[in-house]
């Protein structure tokens, strides 16, 4: 049985009943700012850190770490060529270990996603078995409270996030350039239809799952706009989206779709398959889809490239456009869409956070 809790923003928010107060959901990964902001150093008491964050921005949200138990420090790490992300270095490009998994082209077509089945190891960002939807379940269950049984608390804003909706799986296995090399090729629809039964397990669990939410990902648009041809999605991605979606919201849950890039010209599908709403970067149209969709659930229209300047008046301006958006869909989010990653000036972060808490306020 679920227990009724206390009301959550969150919850009423991607339900398109924002409170008075616009809360935040934000990409963060900038140890500097939080220690810079808190006085209290990431790296030594990384939860108490952000513990205190959140409590200074009571709206922000951030999840904290488990323990207080020290990082080490960057600079303490040997490999640093692979790109810094958040308090680590990447030991690996998951692009370049994509594109050397297959030798040729005609491997990549002969490739079985099903005959595989286990893609531990593999690098596909939610690396796992996918061999069966109980394997998937139980993966995934383990992450809530057993006490909750298959139904989260009621109003709770409690999800799940799937990396590889469909489009990104291919992406993925195969590397970027590999992938629009074949997938107009006529083997590939037998390639992409063995990903969308593993998704079919991936969302049958989920509908098993404690959760009011589920957060699909895919990177179907870069900042200019679609990756591939609409006609394209239209044929092979958006009806899979619409038969996933449905499974999960069968069982009262809520899907969420987020992406890079500009999602303009996409937005009506994904809507019509039954999302709530989109998560993206500020290089979507936010005033359009909030013109369009009555209180629909949006996020992402901040921009690092302001906060990067660290031009006061420049965010301050970017700030208050946010919140025109937020006036007008109580679906709205504050949320620098972009990222806030590690090398955004600490003081740019500080004022954002601080506008936002002074001027986020639908009335």
């Amino acid at each position: 049985m679920s227990e009724k809790q206390e009301e959550d923003p969150r919850y009423e928010t991607f339900l398109g009943r924002g409170p008075a107060h616009i809360i935040h959901w934000e990409h963060w990964s900038n140890p500097d700012a939080a220690t810079y902001i808190t006085g209290i150093n990431y790296y030594q008491r990384p939860k108490t850190c952000i513990e205190k964050l959140n409590q200074l921005y009571p709206y922000l949200y951030l999840p904290a770490p488990a323990t207080d138990q020290p990082l080490p420090r960057p600079e303490t790490q040997k490999d640093k060529g692979k790109g810094f992300w958040g308090n680590a270095y990447r030991d690996y490009w998951q692009q370049e270990i994509a594109s050397q998994r297959f030798s040729s082209q005609e491997e990549m077509l002969r490739f079985s996603p099903l005959e595989q089945g286990d893609f531990t190891g593999w690098n596909v960002v939610v690396d796992g078995d996918y061999r069966s939807e109980e394997v998937i379940y139980q993966r995934f269950r383990q992450n809530y409270p057993a006490e909750w049984g298959e139904k989260a608390p009621e109003g709770s804003a409690t999800m799940v996030g799937f990396y590889n909706t469909l489009f990104m799986w291919p992406l993925l296995v195969f590397g970027y350039e590999n992938f629009l090399s074949i997938c107009l090729e006529p083997e590939f629809e037998r390639i992409l239809e063995e990903f969308a039964e593993i998704n079919r397990r991936v969302f049958r669990a989920f509908a098993r799952l404690p959760v009011n939410f589920v957060v699909c990902h895919d990177d179907i648009v870069i900042s200019s706009g679609p990756v591939c041809h609409p006609k394209w999605m239209r044929r092979h991605i958006f009806p899979r989206y619409e038969e996933f979606w449905s499974i999960v919201k069968a069982a009262g849950k809520h899907v969420i779709f987020m992406s890079d890039g500009c999602l303009d010209v996409f937005v009506d599908d994904i809507m019509a398959c039954g999302a709530l709403g989109v998560i993206s970067e500020p290089y979507t149209n936010y005033k359009n889809i909030a013109r369009k969709y009555r209180d629909c659930f949006l996020a992402g229209e901040g921009d690092n490239r302001v906060l990067m300047r660290n031009r006061p008046e420049e965010i301050r301006n970017m700030v208050e456009k946010m919140v025109e958006t937020g006036r007008m869909c109580r679906g709205y989010m504050m949320c620098i869409g972009n990222h806030i990653p590690y090398n955004v000036p600490p003081q740019a972060v500080k004022l954002y956070l601080d506008l936002a808490h002074e001027l986020a306020f639908r009335w």
